[in-house]
């Protein structure tokens, strides 16, 4: 029988109901509890998944205690202060990302998540990614060779189309567009997906990054009620490997024809690899040697793997490895804050 874990879910926006439905369907799981300051918002919301245990406030639900871990789906800039003190409180915890707005508050973070000796982790949710996965793997025991070069890129589309509801209606994109509501813009709510995506596949950290940013008209006095539509709709990186490979990442909400596709194509000196994310399926291609001088690209197949969701579970019953974790949120955030320096550097290539 599988060993019992209670989950508090803080913040009750349209993400947490991904996260109550995923929890709800692992064994041994029980979501017993939800926090958000918003009493009709968290009504609605504990009714629909049968959460029994409704807070007004974390010390509240700090003070009641009966939970094992907190999945936190606030919105970026309160990942911080919210999961602090969860922390200090001896929970194990699971945060959206990015981890954090900025690289001090991450570190922060990181570090307390080590002290209390907590399970921690952050929902790079593409980590699911079966072909991401097998392709880090192969890059791991050397199927392509040293890494010289890859492009990789994050294309939606929902600035330009209504598949995802109307943007220019709904707070939950329009706090997406705000620098005031808390959004870093596209390159903190996807840029840290593919940026993750690459070096993670590459097996490496980024050494520099250089980039430039992107915010366009979009509504008269690019304000829409209480949102000022200043945070940034594309970005364009180069980043250079730990050992000098070459890369450029891309990221936009106006990549039209593309919903929210991922892809990544990454080259060594004895092959290469394409890895893509489209419409919800995963796909894998290789030329390898003996097919490079053909130009031949093979399908890989790979498997069906854990859900971020289901691997925190593990990790907090003993059964797994807590990866991504907070110290990896942190390196990416570092990341993340030298791009947007280098942007407003006017995309001077900065070390990380």
């Amino acid at each position: 029988m599988a060993k019992p874990v209670r989950i508090l879910i803080l913040g009750t926006g349209g993400m947490a109901n991904n996260h109550a439905d995923s929890f709800k369907a692992i064994e041994g799981v029980t979501v017993v509890g939800g926090i958000d300051t918003r009493a009709e918002q968290l009504a609605s919301f504990a009714d629909r998944h049968g959460i029994p245990n409704r807070f007004a406030s974390i010390d509240e639900a700090i003070a009641w205690g009966q939970f094992d871990a907190v999945t936190n789906v606030t919105p970026d800039a309160a990942h911080y202060p919210t999961t602090l003190p969860f922390l200090a409180a001896g929970k194990h915890v699971l945060c959206e990302k990015p981890l954090a707005t900025n690289e001090a508050d991450a570190d922060a973070m990181a570090a307390a998540a080590a002290k209390a000796g907590v399970v921690n982790m952050v929902n790079l949710s593409y980590r699911n990614v079966a072909a991401l996965q097998k392709a880090a793997a192969m890059v791991r025991e050397g199927a392509i060779g040293t890494v010289r070069h890859f492009e990789a890129s994050y294309l939606q589309s929902w600035l330009t189309q209504p598949a995802w509801g109307h943007w220019d209606k709904e707070s939950q994109w329009l706090w997406r567009l705000s620098t005031k509501h808390g959004s870093k813009g596209v390159l903190g709510d996807v840029g840290i997906h593919i940026l993750d995506f690459a070096t993670f596949i590459a097996g490496q950290s980024a050494r520099e990054v250089s980039c430039r940013l992107a915010t366009f008209h979009k509504a008269p006095n690019d304000q829409i009620g209480e949102y000022p539509l200043d945070a940034n709709d594309s970005a364009t990186m180069q980043v250079v490997l730990e050992n000098g490979a070459l890369g450029t990442v891309a990221a936009t909400r106006f990549a039209s024809g593309h919903l929210n596709d991922l892809r990544l194509r990454i080259y060594g000196d004895k092959g290469g690899l394409e890895v893509t994310w489209e419409k919800n399926i995963s796909g894998l291609r290789a030329c390898l040697e003996p097919d490079l001088q053909s130009g031949t690209w093979h399908n890989v197949d790979a498997p069906v793997l854990a859900t971020i969701y289901e691997r925190f579970i593990a990790a907090i019953r003993g059964e797994g490895v807590a990866d991504p974790d907070f110290a990896r949120g942190a390196a990416l955030q570092r990341l993340l804050d030298r791009a947007e320096q280098s942007a407003g550097q006017g995309g001077l290539s900065l070390t990380v």
